[in-house]
Parts: C-alpha cells; sequence; structure tokens
C-alpha cells in the first residue's frame, strides 16, 4: 500500500507526479528544484542559493513525512553543469551530519524550468 506525501512547504508538482510517495519502509521523494514554495518563483541567483532552495524543499517533504536528512540512504543530482559539481556538493553535504547516503551525480542537457540542479532522494522510514 502507499500513501502520498504532499506540504505546503514545498513546491507544488508540475505535473501529474506527487512531492512524495510512502512504500513499505521508504519514501521516495521526487526530484525538486529551486522554486521558493511561498512565491512560486524559481531561485536561481547563484548555483549555491539554488542548491539550497532545492535542499529546503526536500527537508520540507521529509519533515512532513516526520523524517529527516538522516533517514536519507539515496539521492541522485542531476546537474545542467558538471563545473558546478564541487559548489552544488558542498552545500549537499552541509545538510547531512554522517553516515552520508548513495549516490550518483550526473549532468544532463535540460531540467525542467532550465535550472541548474535537480535532486530527488529516497529515504527509509524507521
Amino acid at each position: 500500500m502507499k500513501q502520498i506525501i504532499n506540504t505546503t512547504n514545498a513546491p507544488a508538482p508540475i505535473g501529474p507526479y506527487s512531492q512524495a510517495v510512502k512504500a513499505g519502509n521508504f519514501l521516495f521523494i521526487s526530484g525538486q528544484i529551486a522554486i521558493n514554495p511561498e512565491s512560486g518563483e524559481l531561485n536561481i541567483g547563484n548555483i549555491q542559493e539554488e542548491t539550497h532552495q532545492v535542499m529546503r524543499n526536500l527537508k520540507a517533504v521529509l519533515l512532513e513525512a516526520g523524517l529527516t536528512f538522516d533517514n536519507v540512504v539515496k539521492s541522485s543530482i542531476f546537474l545542467s553543469d558538471m563545473d558546478t559539481f564541487a559548489q552544488v556538493n558542498e552545500v549537499y553535504g552541509q545538510y547531512f551530519s554522517a553516515d552520508f547516503p548513495a549516490r550518483e551525480t550526473v549532468q544532463v542537457s535540460v531540467l525542467p524550468k532550465n535550472v541548474n540542479v535537480e535532486i530527488s532522494v529516497i529515504a527509509i522510514v524507521e
């Protein structure tokens, strides 16, 4: 059985998908981009702030499910330019304390709304 997780503290989906789906002991969070949930506007001033907004959006969905970044076991990072990897990685790392999740980071040709970074995660529900 699956449970849909949605919060107004993260951007509303821009297509036919849910912010997150809980299935068994796992929470699958859809890819988040740097949309400010309060204004609905993109927050893409620079790659660091864009990544912080993405991580804040992920955190909001995790919190709605009663979880934190400590529960994340897998993440996927999609970049429009691999040259931003170090900057994104630095910001991303600030949201985890230890026991980092498994991860892949890939460069793609284009992301939704022409953003520079999109991140999705899978978390364990303990």
